[in-house]
């Protein structure tokens, strides 16, 4: 096909646009709500999984060491702690900080009635465990990594959040199959509606289009200017989406930038930011509403060309 005719048939698909406006506005209208409610179903997904990561990130494993542990034995539980796949870090905690860290607790607890009960306690009278604490990569693999952490020279015994941990994965998993599959209906529903549009521009153009297959019109020659309204459709409902789900994602970014303390504080600090975000928001709205309206056209138009 030539430069000129290729043109030509582009400017028949947007004029397309406009001969069936009340059609192309409501496809727009679907498409774009689709398009807002999957975006805002992806970022919710998205961060709800981050901050669940983050709240799985505090709940630290601890591995307590045995009271008569050596500093050899010391240092072999902490080799084998690094050789373990599932474990980000951890910290060394010796019996004196174990016990100081107890004593502030106490201090603070009933203004204070009780912070001389350690007192005496420091030196060969400390009855506290020295500890690693372990920070877990994978919260689904606590209950493996633990049982490795059990096994190892010098630990007593190890304490873990593991019904938090299974608690945090549920919740991990209930949101991506719950946001994901929102993400398969609307794209579903919206590929609905764009095929019938462009359906009712087909039949209404029928005739012209068995005439033009009589007198030797090639099949791409039809199709173009449909597929060039069902793109258009989708480009035009990819930039509306854009432009909401940005604004509305900036305005929780704001809201929660307010909050000086508490767990939405802690929520605003895990969100990812706008930066990191508005690519792919970018890029998926686009290659979305393309590849909906491009496939929606080509079903509609398909048992038409068959002359």
């Amino acid at each position: 096909m030539k430069g000129s005719g290729f043109f030509y048939l582009t400017r028949q698909g947007l004029s397309n646009l406009r001969r069936n406006k009340l059609m192309s506005f409501a496809s727009i209208g679907v498409l774009t709500a689709c398009l807002v409610i999957t975006g805002i179903a992806a970022l919710l997904s998205i961060n709800v999984n981050n901050f669940v990561n983050y709240l799985g990130a505090q709940n630290k494993v601890i591995v307590y060491l045995q009271l008569d542990a050596d500093q050899q034995t010391l240092d072999e539980t902490a080799r084998a702690i690094r050789s373990v796949d599932n474990i980000l870090d951890y910290t060394y905690v010796s019996k004196e900080e174990a016990l100081e860290e107890t004593k502030s607790w106490i201090a603070e607890y009933d203004d204070g009635a009780y912070a001389n009960a350690l007192d005496g306690y420091e030196g060969e009278n400390n009855p506290l465990y020295a500890s690693y604490r372990v920070t877990i990569d994978d919260l689904t693999k606590i209950d493996q990594t633990v049982a490795e952490l059990e096994q190892m020279p010098g630990v007593d015994f190890v304490d873990s959040p593991g019904e938090l941990a299974g608690a945090l994965v549920s919740l991990k998993q209930a949101v991506n199959i719950a946001g994901w599959g929102l993400v398969a209906v609307l794209a579903i529903v919206s590929l609905v509606v764009i095929s019938n549009t462009i359906r009712l521009t087909v039949f209404a153009r029928r005739k012209e289009i068995n005439i033009m297959k009589f007198v030797g019109a090639t099949n791409s020659f039809i199709r173009l200017p449909f597929l060039v309204e069902g793109t258009a459709i989708g480009v035009f409902s990819a930039l509306l989406s854009f432009g909401i789900v940005s604004g509305a994602y900036l305005g929780v970014i704001e809201a929660l930038s307010a909050q000086g303390t508490g767990w939405l504080s802690n929520l605003y600090f895990n969100l990812l930011s706008y930066q990191v975000v508005w690519p792919w928001l970018a890029g998926g709205f686009l290659i979305s509403g393309v590849v909906i309206g491009g496939f929606g056209s080509a079903i509609s138009i398909r048992k038409h060309l068959k002359v």
